[in-house]
């Protein structure tokens, strides 16, 4: 499967919340039972001490928040 150690990433991320924008592709992670699984979404939303991620920005009911760091952490039961 591509991705799973060989050639480059497709996807490019944000790695610096001190950079972060509306639009910028993330990879965020998941508390609870996802812990350890990677996610990849969007940035909708960025605010000072944390960020509003969306798998589809296109999807309202997609939006979760998020802590502004490298790789933003979702709690479980924020989940959409």
């Amino acid at each position: 499967m591509f991705g799973m150690g060989e050639g480059a990433c497709p996807f490019e991320f944000n790695t610096d919340p001190a950079t972060f924008k509306v639009g910028d592709s993330v990879s965020y992670r998941v508390t609870g039972s996802l812990e350890g699984m990677p996610f990849a979404g969007v940035l909708v939303e960025v605010h000072e001490d944390y960020v509003v991620v969306a798998g589809d920005p296109q999807d309202e009911t997609s939006r979760m928040r998020a802590t502004r760091e490298s790789r933003p952490v979702v709690r479980e039961e924020d989940i959409c």
